[in-house]
């Protein structure tokens, strides 16, 4: 077992790496993962997210929210409008 070595991108010849490695990025991050990615606490995600002051999240089940990946670091380049300019402006793409 010691033997085998982890396996990285920079290792597999260039016709079996992936189109992108950004396609490795998550899709969906939870409200633990944006305060990490936004370096805030959870608590203030969720004041934000109650206040309007975030992109609509998904709501999964009960106890599943998530945000869409791509959309927060669009929103964040945007600079961080609240909700309802924030829809205003993807509404006009």
């Amino acid at each position: 077992m010691a033997d085998i070595l982890p396996l990285h991108l920079d290792a597999l010849p260039a016709d079996d790496r992936p189109a992108r490695v950004s396609a490795l990025e998550p899709l969906l991050v939870s409200a633990n993962d944006l305060a990490k990615l936004l370096r805030l606490s959870v608590r203030t995600i969720r004041a934000l997210d109650a206040s309007g002051k975030l992109p609509r999240p998904l709501r999964i089940s009960p106890g599943c929210v998530r945000w869409k990946f791509d959309e927060i670091r669009s929103w964040v380049a945007a600079g961080a409008p609240d909700r309802a300019m924030w829809e205003r402006i993807r509404a006009r793409k």
